[in-house]
């Protein structure tokens, strides 16, 4: 049985990352490149979904892909703390915060806005799929200028198909992934995956890459 739950979460990974986050096209990065931000602020993500721990899933998984594309990005026990001192605990005040005092408090060049859409377990008749979908702005905390906006999802589902093996097949499948589920805290794999994809660099409509990356100026 463990080496089956090892077999399904090893696939379920491997479906996740095959599926790409739409792209827009023709995306206007004038503001941005003269903005040209070093270090950037996450302040705690705005959560709409039902599941409380939502908020702080997404704020531990994206600093990662920011750094790796090149940011100086404030840690987030700091910046938590610091809120807290303040007596600001929710992220919709955190986020309210106006931006000039944002940044004399911080000195980060820009912030990351974050609202949770979707985050946790559907239980369908024969199936229950994690979800996780998030948008996001990047904001000048110097000039209060729109940099950048994006959107992204990632679902256990990708690329499944249930169509063949009939009723049991289903049932079968139905029966794993709720052990699965169960056993493991899929939902915030599933939202690693949502964070890479709505905060990666490299194509249009992405973050440009930052000055501590190889590739900065490149975009």
């Amino acid at each position: 049985m463990k080496k089956l739950l090892q077999v399904g979460i090893l696939a379920a990974s491997a479906l996740l990352l095959a599926a790409c986050a739409s792209k827009p096209v023709n995306y206007d990065y004038t503001a941005y490149k003269e903005s040209k931000p070093r270090s950037i602020l996450v302040l705690p993500p705005v959560n709409q979904s039902p599941d409380v721990n939502a908020s702080l899933s997404m704020l531990s998984v994206a600093t990662v892909p920011l750094a790796e594309a090149g940011y100086y990005v404030m840690p987030v026990t700091l910046v938590s703390e610091t809120f807290k001192q303040n007596g600001v605990t929710v992220a919709n005040d955190a986020q309210d915060v106006p931006i000039k005092k944002l940044h004399d408090i911080f000195g980060a060049d820009a912030g990351l806005y974050i609202t949770v859409n979707k985050y946790g377990t559907s239980y369908r008749v024969f199936d229950s799929v994690v979800e996780v979908s998030a948008s996001a702005k990047l904001v000048d905390l110097r000039s209060g200028a729109l940099l950048w906006q994006g959107s992204a999802m990632a679902s256990s589902a990708e690329n499944q198909n249930n169509s063949s093996g009939g009723l049991i097949g289903m049932l079968v499948s139905a029966a794993i992934n709720q052990v699965v589920h169960n056993l493991a805290d899929h939902s915030h794999d599933v939202a690693k995956v949502a964070s890479y994809r709505l905060l990666s660099t490299g194509y249009q409509g992405g973050l440009l890459y930052g000055p501590y990356n190889p590739k900065y100026g490149t975009d």
